[in-house]
């Protein structure tokens, strides 16, 4: 049997007349950019996670960076984050010249160990960066009260957790701004890059807007330097079409996880947590194994495509080799590259395949 990791086009099939159809509409409306698509989306969207506003922007990068300048974070200033997630988190800091620090991860969840943030704030500190890794919503209310208390921005970073929920609320709508990614592969992935922001602070929106459009108010009025960081209204119809799924298929998602957590409940790998406080939503299914490398490989041998999300922890990768941080300075972010492995969890993904994967993971430990 052959389980891909992914099937984006198996996707597109079953929402090919739609998608086709808003596409066809696009076309012929000869509108492209920032038109009725992007601000129906934007208004969905932002409803959908329980905000005021939406901002369609290029990626989710972007929607990070943009969020951060919006609240004036800039240069010599830190933001703490982590160092176990996509580099796209840290370089958005970078990118308005200021610090990432990384604090540590909660081994059970993947994301961020909140009870190491306060010891980590300095005078130059202007914002919190959590990631919600995988689909699993990190710890907020501490993070809040932190926030509130040393005047932080709570910036959400929810690139993976589209519909996931904390305490009933779904992620974005509980820090001062929350930022999505539309690549491809997310829940609720793009025919290419796009992304969001959201939030309720009406002044923020309004900078966000200009900044993702060249800075300008109105054609050649240019209010600020900004940013060409515009979602196209063919991502946006798309998006559109997709939102609507949303929800059904990230309980099909869930629905696979339970599948995959009863098949390999006696074997020895760590199968992912999810919190009393917490709706996963599983963009990943993410397991832990002493000998990850070879399992990988012995899944590969037996049709199964599994992934590393992620190899190397940012700390310790060359492109952030200036800020001075050794080996062993974070140690379960480190431990947690070693071993993670990302099992295929797409919502087409049948039960049979969930069977013959997690057949082949106990094989591997029976033939060990």
């Amino acid at each position: 049997m052959k389980v891909p990791f992914n099937d984006l086009a198996q996707q597109y099939r079953l929402i090919k007349d739609e998608v086709d159809r808003c596409i066809k509409n696009v076309l012929e409306s000869g509108y492209f950019v920032l038109g009725e698509n992007v601000r129906l989306l934007e208004e969905e969207f932002a409803g959908y996670c329980g905000v005021k506003y939406g901002i369609g922007v290029a990626s989710g990068t972007d929607a990070l960076h943009l969020a951060l300048l919006a609240c004036g974070v800039g240069r010599g200033d830190e933001v703490i984050t982590v160092p176990f997630t996509a580099i796209g988190t840290a370089l958005a800091v970078s990118y308005t010249l200021a610090k990432p620090t990384f604090v540590d991860i909660d081994p059970q969840t993947y994301t961020m160990d909140v009870s190491k943030v306060e010891e980590r704030i300095t005078k130059r500190t202007k914002a919190i960066l959590p990631v919600h890794l995988y689909g699993h919503p990190v710890d907020l209310d501490p993070l809040r009260e932190l926030a509130e208390k040393h005047g932080l921005e709570l910036i959400e970073d929810c690139a993976q957790a589209h519909g996931a929920e904390y305490k009933g609320e779904r992620v974005g709508s509980i820090g001062h701004i929350g930022c999505f990614s539309f690549y491809p592969t997310k829940n609720m992935g793009a025919f290419g890059d796009g992304g969001m922001v959201v939030t309720n602070d009406e002044e923020v929106a309004e900078k966000l807007r200009l900044l993702r459009n060249i800075g300008q108010s109105r054609r050649y009025y240019h209010l600020l330097r900004g940013y060409n960081s515009r979602l196209d209204e063919l991502q946006a119809a798309i998006l559109r079409v997709k939102l609507k799924k949303l929800d059904e298929w990230n309980n099909l998602r869930r629905k696979n996880a339970q599948i995959y957590n009863k098949l390999l409940k006696e074997s020895p790998v760590v199968t992912p947590a999810e919190k009393g406080y917490a709706k996963h939503v599983y963009h990943l299914y993410v397991i832990r194994a002493d000998q990850r490398d070879k399992l990988s490989d012995w899944l590969k041998s037996k049709g199964v495509i599994t992934l590393i999300h992620y190899p190397i922890p940012l700390h310790l990768q060359e492109a952030y080799r200036d800020l001075g941080l050794k080996k062993g300075s974070i140690p379960w972010a480190e431990r947690c590259t070693q071993e993670v492995l990302s099992l295929p969890i797409y919502p087409g993904l049948s039960s049979g395949q969930i069977e013959y994967t997690s057949d082949a993971i106990n094989g591997f430990f029976t033939h060990e």
